[in-house]
């Protein structure tokens, strides 16, 4: 079967217009996520244990100062109590989030949100 080229035209359209509202809905969904965070969180509140070489906390380290949300930061290479605290986690990697003193292991804002 073949298709007209005003078919697959439309089609094309279609897809662009859904793609382009996808996009600005996630935006929209991550901007007041950030906003509703950044309400909850209280210095003292967020405290992330990262180390040097780890990609998902340059995202939330990223996603925080976007979002103008509250929190501190340790490195386990460079700071012994906070390879302790990482320890003490017994989590199998990098971040890890102290939310209000519990571990969360990974970056998830919905779950940030929901532990505040």
């Amino acid at each position: 079967m073949n298709a007209s080229p005003r078919a697959l035209l439309g089609l094309a359209a279609t897809v662009a217009v859904f793609t382009a509202g996808s996009h600005w809905w996630a935006q929209r969904h991550g901007q007041g996520l950030g906003a509703e965070v950044q309400a909850r969180a209280q210095p003292g509140d967020i405290r992330m244990l990262a180390s040097e070489n780890c990609g998902v906390c340059v995202v939330a380290r990223a996603w925080f100062t976007e979002h103008h949300v509250a929190f501190t930061e340790c490195t386990i290479e460079r700071d012994a109590a906070c390879r302790q605290a990482f320890d003490a986690t017994r989590s199998p990697g990098t971040p890890v989030l102290l939310v209000r003193g519990v571990a969360q292991v990974g970056f998830s804002p919905e779950r940030l949100r929901a532990a505040l």
